[in-house]
């Protein structure tokens, strides 16, 4: 900054830095990647150009920052000049890279690199020393996203190699590999959803998002793009990205109306994310059409996931028992197809609206859903069965099981960045606060969950009347214990707490769980009992396997269970719980 004030000074005296045009001065630093030649060129620029008319010719910045100080070196006179020389230094497969991997939006990794630019003059081998190289040169620099090694090119040289790169002809294949690759990686994420890499999937999709926007933006064929768009349904729904997957969803739809595969998934996709939104208009258009394709296309899989959506909708709209019935076949289906991870999000949605009917068999659905969730190690479909089992206590009145599930759940969640559940779970966690008495902690909780609801655009009452009545419900009481004043402060001061980390790890850092006993030996089950007796022995898991003859795996799931259950955070707490209750155990059957 002190460079382009006093370079832009010396051929412009009256030039200040002031409040006025300081965000557009740091536009215009930014956009020259702070090269001090740069920052040097263009303030000459400033003799005849406002920062505005030089931040509006960026685009151009080799024409913008052409002329220079005619006393320096050639080299130094110009922007161009500078990076030919930088060019010219360079080898000959070290020119081709630079220049290939000026189709990275952002940063990438090294994978990308080898997987992209390998071809007709780099070998896949050469392609980590060449950019090595390129590194010591500063023309690509080392950083890192996600805690993912990655690397980036300033704008400048980026652009400097896409001009070389349609100077050599291959700019349209270099982008079809682009898109190629960052489509793979969407599908092998989709695809391996159900199962424990999930938070590092979606960690990876937001750590390549720039370059799977790009990918988006500039896909020559509407096909590949729609599938790219459908591929990303984690990454809209799950992730946090609802808003922008609609956008892109919509206008692939739009681009490629003929009939097929691709269209057939991403009708569905489409539809999940308007339920979401609460679309329900939108979401029946896209199901109609994408019963029919299906249909026609004889695709088992998405007329399975249109039955469970269906399903859904009827929940969210009241109408429980059709549901209920909507939601059992949207199970059998999908356990047809070999798809248990739809069976999984539909037992969940099914065991919800039992819930709300007073039906018995809501914990039995729910147990099924975390049953099929452990066998395939998934901690977030874990959390959103824990999250339904939560609820059911809730309505049942069994406010210290309800709290335990819901903050297990809560912490299961973290990580993943998705908001609409984390908000969910904080309402509901706000409802067993409130009803348990204590309305400053349930009008914080909802403050949070607010904030989650407004960054999404997304109301609580989009997901059934059910919801809409306990959250006013809530409410009301709340204002009637603390008053208006009292309750807009409480929401103000849970709303300061922003995205799902922060509010989880907000409420989950409280004392507002509404028992101030143990919980009791009866939430286990009788084998839960008898894991929990051998944890107190200070037996490992193998070690109870061993005893039990059981696979260790499936110890693991019971011991995960009684933390659940009972709200711990270690074994060794599990040991001290048991020892201070003695609790009975009953040896089962092998």
């Amino acid at each position: 900054m002190e460079l382009l004030r006093d370079r832009a000074t010396a051929v412009r005296p009256e030039f200040q830095v002031t409040d006025g045009n300081r965000a557009q001065v740091l536009r215009l630093r930014e956009g020259l990647d702070t090269l001090p030649l740069a920052i040097e060129l263009a303030a000459s620029r400033l003799r005849s150009l406002t920062v505005d008319e030089a931040v509006n010719r960026l685009e151009d910045r080799f024409g913008l920052l052409a002329s220079g100080s005619r006393v320096a070196r050639p080299y130094q006179r110009t922007l161009r000049a500078l990076i030919d020389w930088s060019h010219e230094l360079c080898t000959p497969a070290e020119r081709l890279l630079w220049s290939r991997l000026s189709v990275f939006a952002g940063d990438f990794g090294l994978e990308a690199a080898e997987a992209v630019c390998a071809g007709v003059g780099i070998g896949r081998d050469e392609v980590l020393d060449l950019l090595d190289q390129l590194v010591v040169q500063s023309l690509v620099l080392p950083c890192e996203r996600e805690a993912l090694p990655r690397y980036r090119l300033l704008e400048t040289i980026r652009q400097y190699g896409r001009e070389r790169l349609a100077e050599s002809g291959q700019e349209q294949r270099m982008l079809r590999r682009h898109h190629d690759f960052y489509l793979g990686i969407a599908e092998r994420i989709a695809d391996g959803w159900f199962g424990p890499g999930q938070q590092e999937g979606l960690a990876r999709l937001r750590a390549e998002y720039a370059n799977l926007r790009a990918a988006l933006v500039r896909g020559g064929d509407p096909q590949a793009t729609l599938a790219l768009a459908a591929a990303l349904r984690f990454h809209w729904c799950e992730g946090g990205f609802l808003g922008e997957g609609r956008r892109w969803l919509d206008h692939a739809l739009a681009a490629a109306p003929e009939p097929g595969p691709d269209r057939a998934r991403a009708l569905w996709v489409a539809a999940w994310v308007a339920v979401l939104q609460r679309d329900h208009a939108a979401a029946y258009q896209w199901l109609d059409e994408a019963a029919e394709l299906s249909e026609r296309l004889d695709d088992r899989v998405v007329c399975a996931h249109v039955q469970s959506l269906r399903g859904t909708l009827a929940l969210f709209s009241g109408r429980l028992e059709e549901a209920v019935s909507l939601l059992e076949e949207a199970v059998a289906a999908h356990m047809g197809t070999g798809e248990e991870i739809g069976a999984v999000y539909a037992l969940i949605q099914m065991a919800t609206a039992q819930s709300h009917l007073g039906d018995p068999r809501t914990t039995e659905t729910c147990r099924q859903a975390v049953t099929l969730a452990e066998a395939h190690d998934d901690r977030l479909v874990r959390a959103h069965a824990q999250w339904t089992l939560g609820y059911d206590a809730w309505r049942r009145g069994d406010l210290a099981e309800a709290a335990v599930l819901i903050r297990t759940a809560l912490e299961n969640e973290q990580g993943f960045n998705d908001y609409v559940r984390v908000a969910l779970m904080l309402e509901q966690l706000a409802w067993v606060t409130a009803v348990d008495g204590n309305h400053q902690q349930a009008g914080r909780l909802l403050g949070a969950a607010r904030a989650l609801w407004r960054d999404i655009d997304t109301p609580v009452c989009a997901f059934g009347p059910h919801m809409a009545e306990q959250h006013a419900q809530c409410e009301e009481d709340i204002v009637g214990a603390l008053g208006l004043a009292a309750y807009e402060h409480a929401l103000a001061e849970g709303g300061r707490h922003r995205g799902p980390d922060e509010a989880i790890a907000y409420a989950l850092r409280t004392e507002s769980e509404p028992t101030a006993t143990a919980p009791a030996p009866s939430l286990l089950t009788p084998r839960e009992r008898e894991v929990a007796a051998l944890v107190a022995k200070g037996m490992s898991n193998q070690q109870i396997a061993s005893a039990l003859r059981r696979s260790p795996r499936t110890i693991g799931g019971h011991v995960e269970n009684i933390l659940a259950k009972l709200g711990f955070s270690s074994r060794a707490r599990i040991a001290s719980w048991w020892t201070a209750n003695q609790a009975p155990t009953r040896r089962t059957t092998p």
